[in-house]
């Protein structure tokens, strides 16, 4: 790897900056220890910022270089919650907040961020144009990216660039795929009403349980026969309660679950169906049924001229026998996908799965980790595409 002095220089930044916010996890919309620190860290290089809804951070670094002709604007994206679940890891950067875990390393990405502006501050002299930082909130939840395009923040923006890391790339891997890459996220919650009753005397009631398992077994037919074989989609549900007492018979029924597609006219279809068969199935069993869906994400598509200029990027540092330009699309939903619509951008992936432990466990698991090796990949990569994008090599 060719890791800019400038980003080595960083190291010991990010790794320590990596471990604070790794320690003090936050939920999403609840990040207010994280962008206090984060507008710490601005202020200590004199940076601007301000708060995107309560505690998304935007800040910018406009250049001083004398450009020719139109200056180009570059907007840098990194998410920054945590999840509710548990740190099962023992180590010095184990969480500190009982229930709460940076289990998909957006502790990582805001600490790569953290040191691209340093490093672009410092190089303010050497560049024409505007480089604006999105220090985003609520990722995990499809509400964080919606609040910076709101505020107008992508107005005037040629690029906006956004990484993630990942476990199934080693150290100094970058995968780099123009198009579909993640798909769609609709959160549906379904409520089921029925009748009480004692549980002994079942037909003067109308069990709402039973309905919602039949509405859980009858959903399972819209991939299998609803779907075009050929296209992907993924109806799950993932929650399910019902009822009061062992004795009744339930009068009320909830389901939450997930819909994941790429395309919109298969996202389209998969909800209308998915609806008709929640009415329908408690109609036919004499209950009532009601959904409510909400878009948490769009379908992440890369742009192909931001992708490519990615790519050109990421072998400069990394070496082209390690872009992975067949990294597989996910299920998995980033909401990076909404800024995309109003701006040509790309997102990519990084590798941080090494022998490290921990380095192998999946997003989203409580003994999760990264090697810190893989950030300096990743910030070398937010430093460089913005500087790619002004026109500054």
């Amino acid at each position: 790897m060719a890791i800019d002095t400038c980003v080595l220089a960083q190291k010991d930044y990010i790794v320590g900056m990596r471990r604070y916010f790794h320690a003090h996890p936050e939920v999403s919309l609840k990040e207010f220890q994280t962008s206090a620190r984060i507008e710490e860290e601005l202020d200590k290089v004199g940076i601007e910022h301000t708060r995107v809804g309560e505690t998304g951070v935007y800040a910018r670094v406009v250049g001083k270089k004398v450009g020719e002709g139109k200056t180009k604007i570059v907007a840098l994206r990194a998410d920054m919650d945590a999840l509710g679940m548990e740190d099962l890891k023992n180590c010095e950067y184990s969480s500190q907040n009982p229930g709460f875990c940076h289990a998909c390393g957006h502790d990582g990405h805001t600490a790569t961020l953290l040191a691209a502006a340093r490093i672009l501050k410092s190089m303010e002299n050497d560049f024409a144009g505007e480089v604006r930082f999105f220090f985003q909130q609520a990722e995990e939840i499809g509400q964080g990216a919606r609040q910076f395009v709101a505020a107008g923040l992508l107005e005037g923006v040629d690029r906006i660039y956004g990484q993630h890391v990942t476990n199934t790339l080693n150290v100094g891997q970058v995968g780099v795929v123009a198009g579909p890459l993640n798909a769609s996220c609709d959160f549906f919650r379904i409520e089921v009403k029925g009748k009480g009753a004692h549980v002994s005397m079942p037909h003067k009631g109308v069990d709402a349980l039973y309905v919602a398992s039949q509405i859980v077994v009858a959903v399972q037919s819209i991939v299998a026969r609803s779907t075009d074989p050929m296209e992907s989609a993924v109806v799950g549900i993932g929650k399910a309660w019902a009822g009061t007492q062992y004795n009744i018979v339930a009068e009320e029924a909830v389901l939450e679950g997930t819909v994941r597609t790429f395309l919109p006219e298969v996202r389209e279809a998969t909800n209308r169906r998915l609806t008709d068969i929640v009415e329908k199935t408690a109609e036919m069993l004499g209950a009532k049924a009601s959904i409510v869906i909400k878009n948490y994400s769009n379908p992440l598509i890369n742009d192909a001229d931001a992708t490519k200029e990615a790519k050109l990027v990421a072998q400069e540092i990394v070496g082209a026998e390690n872009i992975i330009t067949d990294y597989p699309k996910s299920m998995m939903a980033e909401d990076f996908a909404d800024y995309l619509p109003h701006c040509k951008g790309t997102f990519v992936y990084f590798g941080t799965h090494s022998d490290k432990p921990g380095t192998d466990r999946p997003n989203h698991n409580g003994f999760f980790d990264i090697d810190e090796e893989g950030l300096l990949v990743a910030c070398n990569m937010f430093v460089r595409y913005a500087l790619y994008v002004l026109g500054t090599k």
